[in-house]
């Protein structure tokens, strides 16, 4: 990988090493929004918003669209999304409890007592 690529995913992952970074691009993953809608989802001040909103835009990871008098901020691209979702899931895997982006899947998933799991072979492994 070229050093410049390096350099630049190393800047991309210290911007989010920062919890209120995180939970805004966390808010913004469903769509764009104005920084006091932001300040209000996170429940920070706006002005601590404004400064990391900054930030992420000068790492490319946000970027703005202006409606009149008003600036709406929004992902990047589907990459800074899939980025922040997955860094999300990985981190409920940490937990005892079963990952909340799993929980989902789990309903409807329950076997009548003495049925096999269909997926599972005749060695006992998952298939």
């Amino acid at each position: 990988m070229p050093a410049d690529q390096v350099a630049l995913a190393v800047e991309v992952f210290r911007m989010l090493a920062e919890g209120t970074r995180i939970q805004i691009l966390w808010a913004l993953r469903d769509g764009e929004m104005p920084v006091n809608d932001l300040a209000e989802r996170i429940g920070k001040p706006g002005p601590s918003v404004s400064q990391h909103l900054a930030k992420l835009r000068m790492a490319r990871l946000v970027r703005t669209r202006r409606d009149g008098t008003q600036i709406f901020y929004q992902l990047e691209n589907d990459h800074v999304r899939q980025l922040i979702i997955d860094g999300i899931f990985n981190a409920e895997h940490a937990g005892p409890a079963v990952p909340a982006h799993h929980a989902g899947a789990l309903v409807g998933a329950v076997r009548p007592v003495g049925k096999s799991d269909p997926r599972r072979s005749a060695a006992g492994g998952v298939s």
